[in-house]
């Protein structure tokens, strides 16, 4: 909430404080501490998609491998969601027994499918429709916390237990909210307002429950935690860090443990879902992940935080798929697939394919962008 600076471009360069002058200047590039390997990875199998038509594309085929980070990239209207979400997608859930219905004639074949275990599509719709639904329990943090707090001499003395401490459960939440911490005004053709509950202050359990104390904070102080905060206050307690520590992986540390679903923008509920399969557990091996554009809306600072998440996950021997624009996220990929040449009934079509290396010697539209403004201390971009 400060302002860290305020002048000139080259000012900027040169305020010591300010994370957005040290990209302008190529200190804090991708290319430094982003989780990168130092080769490119050739995968561990083949995905291969034949005659893929749907919209703008019109029998392509294309080979993606697994085991690795593979980006997706062209234009606006070259046909890259409509080939990611409109077909593989669906055609991956229909042959993981999932019940998705697929386009008819919209795929002819789909080869490789048998080396993948699970495919999820990482999106940007909201976490829940709810307000009671946090970062915490989304994560799966707020369980073992509830525990922690269930097992302090306060807590065995008055006879709770970890129910006592859900704001979703009778017992020790305020009746008055249901745990809500706010009453809903209903507005008719205006939107609902929220307003703190009269009764708990939106604090969300009754007194008694309050005045438990972990370590000398009460149930309510711990959701009004920052995640940063609180991985350093549950140091120690491995069941609440291990659903904590992949929030600040992907850079929600900011995030408050309580703070409801709802406020959340798109790429922060994206990276959450994110965060959840990193330190969940939900994953199965050999997992496909699938994401559209998820540098929406991030820094430059944000979008490097993201790729070590992603490389962390074909690490961990998944794959991930990413439709991207974002010029460092293509950099960082094992493999490339671009369509185009251009949008709408222009495009549709593969343009090229292979490693960033590759799409930039092809001299495509994005390969001139690949090595565009790489030069540190560049402050020029294409069209100026």
């Amino acid at each position: 909430g400060e302002v860290v600076y305020q002048g000139t471009i080259q000012g900027a360069v040169a305020a010591e404080r300010s994370v957005t002058g040290a990209f302008l200047a190529g200190r804090g590039g991708a290319g430094g501490g982003d989780g990168a390997p130092a080769a490119r990875r050739a995968g561990t199998g083949t995905l291969g998609i034949r005659g893929a038509s749907l919209h703008n594309l019109r029998g392509l085929d294309a080979d993606l491998p697994l085991g690795a980070l593979v980006g997706v990239c062209g234009v606006s209207g070259s046909g890259k969601s409509t080939l990611v979400e409109g077909i593989l997608v669906p055609a991956l859930l229909r042959r993981l027994g999932r019940g998705v219905e697929e386009k008819e004639g919209a795929l002819g074949a789909l080869a490789g499918a048998e080396g993948l275990a699970e495919a999820v599509l990482v999106d940007q719709s909201p976490i829940g429709r709810s307000p009671r639904s946090n970062p915490a329990t989304y994560a799966g943090a707020w369980t073992p916390i509830r525990k922690a707090f269930a097992g302090t001499a306060d807590a065995r003395a008055r006879r709770f237990s970890a129910s006592t401490f859900s704001f979703n459960s009778p017992g020790g939440r305020c009746e008055r909210c249901e745990g809500a911490g706010h009453e809903t005004l209903e507005m008719q053709f205006l939107a609902d307002v929220f307003v703190p509950c009269p009764e708990c202050g939106g604090k969300r359990f009754r007194p008694e429950v309050l005045r438990v104390r972990l370590r000398g904070r009460s149930v309510d102080e711990v959701l009004r935690m920052t995640v940063e905060e609180a991985l350093g206050f549950f140091e120690g307690e491995e069941g609440a860090l291990r659903g904590l520590r992949p929030l600040a992986e992907v850079g929600l540390g900011y995030l408050r443990l309580g703070q409801p679903g709802t406020t959340l923008s798109g790429g922060e509920a994206q990276r959450l879902k994110l965060a959840a399969h990193l330190g969940g557990g939900k994953e199965k091996g050999g997992t496909l992940f699938v994401l559209d554009e998820p540098t929406t809306g991030l820094h430059a600072a944000d979008v490097r935080v993201l790729l070590r998440a992603l490389h962390g996950l074909v690490d961990r021997g998944h794959s991930v798929l990413v439709v991207e624009h974002n010029v460092d996220v293509l950099r960082s990929c094992d493999f490339l697939l671009e369509l185009g040449p251009e949008g709408g009934d222009r495009g549709g079509r593969v343009v090229a394919s292979g490693t960033p290396e590759d799409i930039a010697r092809a001299a495509t539209l994005t390969g001139r962008a690949l090595v565009i403004g790489t030069e540190p201390g560049s402050l020029s971009s294409p069209g100026r």
